[in-house]
């Protein structure tokens, strides 16, 4: 009877990263339910709609860097496996996720420095969370361009990219 094998801990990493999910789903029904509140509130829900804002930040920035644990080796899907293939895609797609990463993490932390009121605190604090998120899609991004760009590996090794 064959020995099972231990699960590795770039396994476990990929387990932990599905977690990524139920938050990315928490932060949705916060934005759902800040869109509710708009809609049958009006003018007197903006507390609560605020505050939901903050939540969608700061779930969206806990999903989002739980999917830095994910494998980079792997690519989650064809559209996922032909951007990291080609270097001009994945160039364009890094800038683009560094851009989004600088721009909350300094609107966050020039809101929080500047902030007059709490909810524009809270609001600053919460992108800055959601910029933390986007560091760890970053580092992600940056290996899997690395595992799997055409340009930098052999000829033969270039179909063995899929997962």
């Amino acid at each position: 009877m064959p020995a099972r094998g231990r699960a590795t801990a770039r396994d476990i990493f990929q387990w932990l990263s599905y977690l990524q999910y139920p938050a990315l789903l928490v932060a949705l029904g916060y934005g759902a339910r800040s869109g509710w509140t708009l809609a049958t509130a009006g003018d007197g829900g903006w507390a609560t709609v605020y505050d939901d804002w903050n939540y969608v930040l700061l779930y969206a920035g806990i999903g989002i860097g739980l999917s830095s644990l994910q494998d980079p080796t792997k690519t989650q899907n064809e559209v996922s496996r032909r951007v990291w293939q080609d270097p001009r895609k994945g160039r364009w797609l890094l800038l683009l996720i560094s851009f989004y990463t600088l721009g909350a993490m300094v609107a966050g932390l020039v809101g929080a420095y500047l902030a007059d009121t709490t909810v524009v605190n809270q609001l600053s604090l919460g992108l800055v969370a959601f910029g933390l998120g986007m560091v760890g899609l970053l580092k992600t991004a940056i290996e899997m361009r690395e595992h799997h760009r055409l340009d930098k590996q052999p000829a033969s090794s270039s179909e063995g990219s899929r997962a």
